[in-house]
């Protein structure tokens, strides 16, 4: 294949990508006239969103393009840490809203969109700021740009799901922004184009997000499951909070197209969704404990299995599973889950802090059902 072929390929599957995407935004905030629809009604948007925590993991794509996941997933949202953002509309004439913000290449003729990721002002050829530009395409109009201001109390990129709710509360955001009034499960639909752990990031507590079967993607969204958990702890064991080297959808995509274990994985994955679900249901913690962490070691497994393999873990991420079996040996009821990073998070209940304190004494707790 010559060097034009293959630029002509990619540019074929770009518009493809950018095609679907828009239909599939155009259908869930209402097609039915949509230059309206993307007209704001305010002058900035405002949205936030928390992390979340995979109890049983989403790993794996049958649509790249609608972000359909081989599995559904259920997690944990952690309250006070998450990503506030703020939208703003500059350089459309389209728009009744005038910024005083000037595009950041006054000498195009098309404006650039700026965007600020926890105080700092990014070039638009920043890994962050481009991924972020390319998802708010199905939401401008010709000739709009976007100022987009957003706040991380996580780290970036580094195990925490601050992806997850950095797409949700953009969508959160620009909902507000444009006075679309979407449903949670609208607003989780769109998300999803982000992140698709951001689906589940719309909700506090528990969350289920439905893998669907439907080629057009409607029927893939999270839903929140009305069980509070009181005692119920987080712990944030903090490895590595640099950006991963590799990116979870890159990893997923990988592990799919190489990894022969990977063809058991879409069962186990349904069934400990049942398991999750039973247990937070019932509140039975071990059978919630033991399911999310077979769970999480089964999904490093198939990345390990990868070629080239992908390996998260780090020395100190083997060090602190290590502590936390001893730490049940010895009569702890402690598990931990561990997302695409090197960062472990622990799943005990309040009885269980002195112990876990003592064994990892730079721990943050999260308590997601304790009443402010």
């Amino acid at each position: 294949m010559t060097n034009s072929q293959h630029l002509q390929d990619t540019l074929t599957e770009k518009q493809t990508r950018a095609q679907g995407q828009q239909q599939f935004v155009y259908r869930v905030i209402g097609h039915s006239n949509q230059s309206n629809r993307l007209t704001p009604c305010k002058q900035t948007g405002l949205g936030k969103a928390p992390v979340n925590i995979a109890l049983s993991k989403y790993w794996g794509k049958r649509d790249e393009v609608l972000n359909l996941p081989v599995n559904g997933s259920v997690s944990i949202s952690l309250p006070g840490l998450g990503t506030e953002t703020q939208i703003s509309v500059i350089g459309a004439s389209t728009s009744p809203f005038e910024s005083n913000i000037k595009p950041s290449n006054e000498t195009s003729n098309t404006p650039q969109d700026q965007i600020q990721l926890n105080g700092e002002t990014l070039a638009n050829d920043h890994p962050f700021a481009s991924r972020l530009s390319l998802f708010l395409n199905p939401f401008r109009r010709t000739g709009m740009a976007f100022s987009v201001v957003t706040h991380n109390t996580v780290p970036t990129a580094a195990g925490l799901a601050s992806s997850a709710s950095g797409y949700a509360a953009l969508v959160l955001a620009l909902n507000d922004l444009f006075g679309w009034q979407l449903s949670h499960k609208q607003c989780s639909l769109l998300a999803r184009l982000g992140s698709g752990s951001a689906s589940r990031s719309l909700f506090l507590g528990f969350s289920q997000w439905h893998k669907g079967e439907q080629a057009d993607g409607l029927d893939s969204y999270a839903e929140s499951i009305d069980m509070p958990w009181p005692g119920f702890c987080i712990g944030l064991v903090k490895v590595d909070v640099r950006e991963k080297p590799i990116s979870s959808s890159v990893g997923m995509q990988n592990t799919v197209n190489t990894c022969q274990l990977y063809q058991a994985w879409p069962k186990q994955a349904e069934q400990d969704i049942e398991k999750v679900l039973n247990a937070i249901h019932e509140q039975d913690f071990e059978l919630l404990g033991q399911t999310a962490e077979h769970n999480a070691l089964t999904m490093h497994a198939t990345m390990m299995a990868t070629w080239p393999p992908i390996v998260y873990w780090q020395p100190d991420s083997l060090a602190a599973m290590q502590t936390v079996w001893k730490l049940r040996e010895q009569g702890t009821a402690v598990y931990f889950t561990m997302d695409a990073g090197p960062n472990l998070k622990l799943l005990f209940l309040e009885t269980e802090k002195p112990a876990i304190k003592q064994a990892f004494p730079d721990i943050s707790i999260i308590e997601p059902f304790k009443s402010a």
